[in-house]
Formats: structure tokens, C-alpha cells, sequence
């Protein structure tokens, strides 16, 4: 399954680049992206583990930038 999250209060190129790197380490994801530019976040993971992943996504962006927000509608 993959699926686009927009994000709000990406701040820094850096960060996105620290938050993919640590997403793609997350078991069950195939290839994650983090655009600074768009400030979107692209997740392809196993569907039967993508509730968990983005979990643990959301996680992971907010240790790496605590102001950034994955807007999951």
C-alpha cells in the first residue's frame, strides 16, 4: 500500500532528510520519501502492517522535529 501524508511546520531540509532515513528503518516499509519542498511524506509498506507503520512514523517524525506534524486524514 502506499499513501501521500501532507506536512505541516517541515522547517529544515536536513530534518526531512533525517526523518526519511529513519522511516525507511522501520520494519514493514518497502521506500519511504520526505519532500521538503512539496513537505509531503510518501509511505509504501506491507498493507498488513501499514497501521503500525504509520504509527511509528508519526513517532518518528516528532523526535526528529517536534513541531512537525503528519496530517492523517
Amino acid at each position: 500500500m502506499k499513501k501521500s501524508y501532507k506536512l505541516t511546520d517541515l522547517d529544515c531540509a536536513n530534518c526531512a532528510a533525517k526523518m526519511e532515513t529513519a522511516i525507511n528503518k522501520i520494519d514493514g516499509v518497502n521506500k519511504a520519501t520526505v519532500s521538503f519542498m512539496t513537505q509531503k511524506l510518501t509511505i509504501d509498506a506491507d498493507d498488513d502492517k501499514f497501521d503500525d507503520v504509520l504509527k511509528k512514523a508519526v513517532d518518528t517524525v516528532s523526535k526528529v522535529e517536534p513541531d512537525c506534524k503528519i496530517n492523517i486524514k
